[in-house]
């Protein structure tokens, strides 16, 4: 982050405006509404920085604002020359005004307009008048803190109040309402209300592809109970002082045992916490959510579960492989690639059938017992194929061939991200047929030159 964003309370304070034009008189008008009295100046004597609490430059000569930035920096004084990032020590946002609600956009000074564009497409979402509602919270905030001064308390009453009845009257602008429903509310507010355990399925790592449930959960919630393949870009959706918890497990490296992680869950929603349990792809397809949520049903704590986009549908996308396609893949089997006593437990025969797509979780290590059980159920090891690693994710790579190909490939290209196997007819069709087509050939080529048939 290079630069630290901050208000700075400008209200009978001495700002030094050095130049002029258009660009020095927008922000002399924004300077003035923040209560500034202004120095205007067309030439630059360091003596006159004297007891100014910031400086801003447009249109004045090169030497000049360059003497100003440089008497700024060393004393200490935040200045800023429109357009001129370098000479800058700060940068001034596009704003959004909704007093006492501020909301300022910043690009670190590439692209003012973008900025600006936004700024104007929070301008459509926000409510015009979110600054009654804050002032409502400002009326009684002192009274809020008496009543709840258990800081968990107090969050959870106000994130109720601020969706609440007393909300949606400080909206519509029915102040004397909203006062006495906030007082009704505050009168009733439980220092320990129940906690609830939402199971949130946080698809393949990229923050734009979860849910807009997901995201709001995120951003409500006390405490977030996450794995290993939660990426961070996910996790920074989460509320900025909430309690994170790494359970992440590995193959045959659990962090945590799974009845630890069900107790945890219990725990945390009697003290009243909002818990969001964090999974990667989705918690209901090999995600053990299923088991999390028996645990919570059975000793009573309220649960909800919010699906995610799974491995497979986001690592055929990125890969251009279609799951399904009505010239040769009718359905889609997801299938675990782990182990049960050291050997795979599914049934190959039906995996063996044709006209479908199989899509292999967390299978990379067992490729060769997948293979062998296939081929002994008469399935065809020509089969297109694609092995996928860190799926879903910019870091996405796919090793594409036959399954044979796959199989034998596999050992030296894999990393140590989490892989998918996808295997089936439909693996060289779609936008991905031309690849699959130039790998098989590439490599028969290849073996061709070596005098292998």
């Amino acid at each position: 982050m290079r630069y630290f964003p901050l208000f700075l309370d400008l209200q009978d304070r001495d700002v030094l405006l050095l130049g002029g034009g258009e660009a020095l008189e927008g922000k002399a008008a924004l300077l003035r509404r923040a209560g500034a009295r202004l120095r205007h100046v067309d030439h630059f004597a360091p003596e006159m920085l004297e007891g100014v609490a910031l400086a801003v430059a447009a249109g004045a000569p090169e030497h000049e604002m360059v003497a100003l930035s440089q008497t700024c920096r060393a004393s200490g004084i935040p200045c800023n020359v429109v357009d001129r990032t370098e000479l800058c020590g700060f940068i001034m946002p596009a704003i959004i005004e909704r007093d006492p609600v501020l909301v300022a956009v910043s690009t670190a000074g590439t692209s003012p307009v973008l900025a600006r564009m936004i700024r104007q497409k929070i301008e459509a979402v926000l409510a015009p008048g979110i600054g009654r509602l804050a002032a409502l919270c400002g009326r009684f905030q002192r009274a809020t803190r008496a009543r709840l001064p258990d800081l968990a308390a107090r969050r959870r009453f106000l994130d109720g109040v601020l969706t609440g009845p007393a909300a949606e009257l400080a909206l519509a602008g029915r102040d004397e309402e909203a006062t006495a429903a906030f007082a009704e509310a505050l009168e009733r507010a439980e220092e320990r209300p129940a906690g609830m355990v939402h199971l949130v399925g946080a698809g393949p790592g990229a923050a734009d592809l979860l849910t807009l449930r997901a995201q709001r959960l995120l951003g409500e919630a006390d405490v977030v109970v996450h794995d290993r393949l939660v990426s961070a870009e996910v996790l920074d959706c989460a509320r900025r002082d909430a309690e994170f918890i790494f359970v992440g497990k590995a193959r045959a490296n659990h962090c945590v045992p799974q009845a630890e992680i069900n107790a945890l869950l219990v725990q945390l929603a009697r003290e009243g916490r909002r818990v969001v349990r964090l999974k990667g792809g989705d918690p209901f397809i090999f995600g053990r959510g299923g088991e999390e949520a028996e645990a919570l049903a059975k000793v009573g704590i309220a649960h909800e579960v919010v699906p995610g986009i799974t491995a497979a549908l986001a690592c055929a996308a990125q890969a251009g492989i279609p799951l399904t396609h009505r010239d040769c893949a009718r359905s889609v089997t997801f299938v675990t690639g782990h182990t049960r006593d050291g050997r795979l437990d599914v049934d190959f025969a039906s995996l063996a059938r044709p006209g479908q797509t199989l899509a292999v979780y967390m299978g990379a290590t067992t490729l060769p017992q997948l293979s062998a059980g296939l081929r002994d159920a008469g399935y065809d090891l020509s089969t297109p194929a694609a092995l996928i690693e860190r799926g879903g994710s910019p870091a996405q790579r796919t090793l594409r061939g036959t399954f044979a190909e796959v199989v034998a490939n596999a050992p030296d290209w894999l990393q140590e991200g989490p892989a998918m196997l996808l295997l089936g007819e439909a693996c060289a069709r779609g936008g991905n047929a031309q690849a699959f087509c130039r790998a098989v050939a590439a490599r028969t080529e290849t073996l061709a030159l070596i005098g292998v048939k």
